[in-house]
C-alpha cells in the first residue's frame, strides 16, 4: 500500500452488491472485512488500535471523526488492527492541546485503506436491517471485476484471530513495590486493562494466549485476568481446554469481553453470534443484584447464551438493558467473575471501574 492523493475515489461495496461511491483516507489498496458499526462520539483512536475489530470494517456512526485529533498516549496496542475505516466527514486540521497529528496521516502510517464522504447513516441502517455483512474498500475501479470481487466478499472469513493478535513472549510491567502479582492473558488485551491494574498496585505479567495451566502455577500469581480479544470465541478449542485446568488452581479470576465467553465455553456455557453486535461507549448494563444500570464502553459481535450456564456453575449477573443478552456472569463453582462490557472504559464511561477494586479485594481476601 502506499500514500496518495485525499481527493482519489475510493468505493465500498458489500456482499449483497451495494456500492457506495466516496473519497479515499489512508492508504491505498483494496481490503476485504466484516463491516460493522461503532456508536462512540469520541475514541475513534481507541477504536482503531482495538484488537478487538481485527478482521473487520469499522463504521463510524458519529459524522465527523478526527476533530481532536490523534497521539501516542492513547493507543491502545502497538499498531491498528482494523482492515479498513468508513466516516461521514474527516477532519484533517484537528484542535487540541494534546494533538500530535490527524486521522488521515494515521490511516496512512498503519496502511489502513479508508473511505470517507459517504452516508454512513444509510449504511448503518443497512447492517441494523440485515446484520453484520462482508464488505471491500477499494481504491480501484471497483466495476472492472465487480463478480470475482463479490465472490471473495462473500467466501472471506475472519479465522485464527487471538493467534494474530496475542503476544507470543511473557512481559512484564510494574511499578514500586507492587502489593500483589497478576496474569493477563493477551487474547488481544487493551492497554487500559493492564494500566488499571498497575495502579491499583499490581504486578502484571502479560502472558501469550495459549499459556497452560501449568504455567501459571509457575509464575504463582494472586489472580488473573482473561482480556478482550477478537473472533469467535468458540474457535478457540485449546484455549477453552486450558481454561478448565486453570480455573482449578483456585486463583481468583476476571475475565473481560472475548475473556468472559471463552470462561463461559469453559463451564459448560455457549455462545452466539448477534446480528449487528455492541459497539460504542453508550451501552446501557443492568447489574440484577444491585439493580442499578450503568452507561458501558462495548466492543463484541458474540454474547454468552445465559441460560446456557449450568446453575451449578454460576449466574448471570447483568444483561443489556437494550436486547436483555448475557453481560455479566458470577461464578460459585469457581472463584471468578466475569463481563462483557469494558470497564477500563477507554474510550468511554467510568462506571464500572469499581470492578477491577472488587477483583483487587478479591486477590486480598486471598493473600490474608
Amino acid at each position: 500500500m502506499s500514500l496518495f492523493n485525499q481527493s482519489e475515489k475510493a468505493y465500498l461495496m458489500l456482499a449483497n452488491g451495494q456500492v457506495f461511491e466516496g473519497k479515499s483516507l489512508g492508504a491505498k489498496g483494496t481490503v476485504i472485512g466484516e463491516v460493522v458499526f461503532t456508536t462512540g462520539l469520541t475514541g475513534y483512536q481507541e477504536t482503531l488500535t482495538d484488537p478487538s475489530y481485527y478482521g473487520q470494517i469499522v463504521t463510524q456512526t458519529f459524522p465527523l471523526i478526527g476533530n481532536y485529533g490523534i497521539n501516542h498516549e492513547d493507543n491502545e496496542s502497538a499498531r491498528s488492527y482494523v482492515s479498513g475505516y468508513i466516516v461521514r466527514e474527516a477532519c484533517d486540521v484537528p484542535s487540541n492541546f494534546r494533538s500530535e497529528g490527524n486521522i488521515r496521516d494515521f490511516l496512512s502510517e498503519h496502511n489502513i485503506v479508508g473511505i470517507c464522504n459517504i452516508d454512513t447513516r444509510k449504511l448503518t441502517r443497512i447492517i441494523r436491517e440485515t446484520g453484520v455483512m462482508n464488505g471491500v474498500i477499494t481504491t480501484e475501479d471497483v466495476y472492472a471485476d465487480r463478480d470475482g470481487l463479490l465472490e471473495k466478499i462473500r467466501t472471506f472469513s475472519i479465522n485464527d484471530a487471538v493467534r494474530n493478535v496475542t503476544n507470543n513472549e511473557i512481559l512484564t510491567y510494574t511499578e514500586e513495590n507492587p502489593k500483589y502479582k497478576v496474569v493477563l492473558f493477551d487474547f488481544g488485551y487493551k492497554r487500559n486493562i493492564r494500566q488499571e491494574l498497575v495502579k491499583r498496585g499490581c504486578e502484571v505479567i502479560v502472558v501469550p494466549a495459549d499459556t497452560t495451566a501449568e504455567k501459571v502455577k509457575e509464575i504463582n500469581p494472586d489472580g488473573i485476568m482473561f482480556s478482550n480479544g477478537p473472533g469467535n470465541p468458540a474457535e478457540n478449542v485449546e484455549i477453552i481446554e486450558n481454561i478448565k485446568e486453570i480455573q482449578k488452581l483456585g486463583i481468583p479470576i476476571f475475565g473481560i469481553c472475548l475473556g468472559h465467553q471463552l470462561m463461559a465455553l469453559a463451564n459448560g456455557g455457549r455462545t452466539e453470534k448477534l446480528k449487528y453486535g455492541h459497539r460504542g461507549a453508550n451501552q446501557p448494563v443492568i447489574d440484577l443484584e444491585s439493580g442499578l444500570t450503568y452507561v458501558t464502553s462495548q466492543n463484541h459481535g458474540y454474547a454468552v447464551i445465559g441460560e446456557s450456564i449450568p446453575a451449578e456453575v454460576g449466574h448471570v449477573s447483568h444483561i443489556n438493558a437494550n436486547d436483555k443478552t448475557c453481560e455479566g456472569i458470577r461464578y460459585t463453582a469457581v472463584n471468578a467473575f466475569t463481563v462483557q462490557f469494558h470497564p477500563e472504559a477507554h474510550g468511554g464511561p467510568l462506571d464500572t471501574a469499581y470492578l477491577f477494586d472488587e477483583f483487587v479485594k478479591s486477590m486480598e481476601s486471598e493473600v490474608k
